[in-house]
């Protein structure tokens, strides 16, 4: 079974930096594409960044482009989403997600992916 556990959020003011992890386990993940996504309150559950696990290719969200990146230790199975110049609107709860089916290239919707953390709340102040 496959499991994800993500670590990092905080309350932090803007301008700030956040490093957020997601350690996996339950399976070899080298065919997966691992995401992460947030929920803003009272807003669907959003794209933020996936990567390809094996390859390493990303892709960000525009919102995000160029203060986000997200990376993965592949030796110990750990995602990470690096977050600078952090703003007010970035304040939500932050998720971990992961699927062995879906492609990295088009996956971009919450519904896409089978796993899921318990996610970790990011707290922005002005």
């Amino acid at each position: 079974q496959v499991q994800l556990v993500e670590s990092g959020g905080g309350l932090v003011q803007a301008g700030d930096s956040l490093r957020l992890s997601c350690v996996a386990s339950g399976e070899s993940f080298s065919r997966y594409t691992m995401a992460w996504f947030r929920q803003r309150p009272g807003n669907e559950r959003e794209f933020v960044s996936n990567i390809k696990w094996s390859a390493g290719w990303s892709k960000h969200a525009d919102s995000v482009k160029g203060r986000f990146t997200i990376s993965r230790d592949y030796a110990k199975n750990t995602l990470y989403l690096q977050m600078n110049s952090l703003k007010p609107d970035d304040t939500a709860v932050y998720y971990c997600a992961a699927d062995g089916k879906v492609a990295w290239a088009t996956a971009f919707t919450y519904d896409q992916y089978e796993y899921w953390g318990q996610g970790t709340q990011v707290t922005v102040s002005s």
